[in-house]
């Protein structure tokens, strides 16, 4: 099958081939049809599957073939989790209209909103948007969605974990109640389907690969070690493999910022990427590590879902992520694209337990190694005192917080909501 056999128009045509695409991937070739058929479609694809070129080509075609109204409102509006997925969505989108007269913008949170408005202002026929920026900007009237003809939720799975369900809904309410629906998302949990069954309309599934099944490219190897030892193997499994370009998960931001130091010390560029980074700071970080400038790129889940680095030959868990769904999502971040890759985990005492339930999601046993001087020699005894010692300096820190006047809940009506959210 040909791009041009999906009925893409020749504008379309010559974006893709300057991309240098020359068959469409699965999804696409299912989704593609379906949308420009203007059918509601609830579509589960695996990271790296080609998805956003899955609703965005027929979108733009869609657009395309209507006449362009005065003022240009948003006709096609996409939702997306984090900011960098926005980004990088958007600028798909704009390498794809290239050849064509429709306009993409993004706007999300954590930099001003005055570009982001003036852009909106001089009119957009597609809009990306992080769910809180977007409702900001539409109760500053700012923003118009009253004209949108196309919603698309990327990564609605993400978006759910995220807690933006409330934010969604009310967005739902600002849309015209006729419209295409298209949902994206990498899992199909009951909670995407409640959501997917109270606004798409009789919609056609499409599954381009086994839910929940892992790239079969990717070489997934667990190390069991000592929890005090996971920087020391880290260190030198990257240096004598000379790697020059791995992505490590973390599961905190604390936890990214702290080995990312530890990575510098022993003289390997590494930059953290998290929600408690400035988007300049991520911006930089990211571009670092695609251009070969920093080797190791620190990530927590939420500020990592989502970037696409083309050919990333290696990942690691430095802990497994207690949500199995997530531990997919990490390891897709390499053999993308047909590419071979190496997917590592790190793994304590304390998570055997997430290992087990990972490889029950995967239905693959996942062979554990260790390396000489790495031997774990962790009891079961000594993961009750840690998690012991946890707890006490967590009651501690509560109770200095008190006699303080710090660490009180908030007061009523004040957000909370972490700026990554935005």
């Amino acid at each position: 099958m040909t791009f041009k056999s999906l009925g893409l128009s020749d504008a379309l045509l010559k974006a893709i081939s300057k991309k240098g695409y020359e068959t469409p991937s699965a999804i696409q070739q299912k989704a593609i049809p379906l949308i420009l058929e203007r059918k509601d479609v609830l579509a589960s694809a695996q990271t790296g599957s080609g998805k956003t070129a899955g609703f965005a080509l027929p979108l733009l075609q869609i657009l395309q073939n209507q006449p362009t109204l005065h003022k240009r409102p948003v006709r096609a509006l996409i939702l997306t989790p984090t900011r960098e997925l926005a980004a990088q969505v958007q600028q798909e989108f704009k390498d794809y209209s290239e050849f064509t007269d429709l306009r993409s913008t993004v706007i999300f949170g954590g930099v001003g909103a005055n570009p982001q408005i003036n852009a909106l202002r001089n009119g957009v026929d597609v809009l990306v948007a992080t769910p809180g920026r977007l409702l900001d900007l539409h109760n500053q009237r700012a923003v118009s969605l009253s004209k949108v003809e196309v919603l698309v939720l990327d990564e609605a799975d993400r978006m759910l974990d995220m807690g933006f369900a409330r934010d969604i809904k009310k967005i739902l309410a600002l849309l015209p109640s006729k419209r295409q629906n298209l949902l994206f998302s990498a899992t199909f949990s009951k909670e995407i389907k409640k959501l997917a069954n109270e606004f798409l309309h009789q919609p056609v599934l499409v599954e381009a690969t086994p839910e929940n099944t892992t790239v079969e490219k990717i070489d997934q190897t667990v190390y069991r070690v000592d929890k005090n030892l996971k920087t020391d193997l880290i260190i030198k499994l990257i240096s004598e493999g000379n790697w020059q370009q791995v992505l490590v998960f973390t599961r905190t931001k604390h936890g990214a910022n702290r080995l990312s130091e530890k990575l510098e010390k022993a003289k390997i560029t590494s930059a953290a990427i998290h929600g408690n980074k400035s988007q300049g700071a991520r911006t930089r970080a990211l571009a670092g590590f695609k251009e070969g400038k920093v080797r190791v790129l620190v990530a927590t889940d939420i500020a990592a879902r989502g970037l696409d680095i083309p050919l990333l030959p290696h990942v690691i868990n430095y802990e497994l992520p207690n949500v199995s769904e997530d531990y997919v999502h990490r390891i897709g971040r390499t053999g993308r694209a047909g590419a071979s890759g190496e997917a590592l985990s790190l793994v304590s005492l304390d998570e055997v337990g997430y290992l087990k339930d990972i490889e029950k999601l995967i239905g693959e046993r996942l062979q554990a190694k260790t390396l000489p001087d790495f031997e774990p020699t962790e009891t079961m005894a000594d993961v009750k005192e840690a998690e012991a010692e946890k707890k006490r300096q967590k009651a501690a820190h509560h109770s200095r917080g008190r006699n303080t006047g710090r660490g009180k809940a908030p007061s009523k009506g004040k957000s909370t909501r972490n700026s990554n959210r935005r």
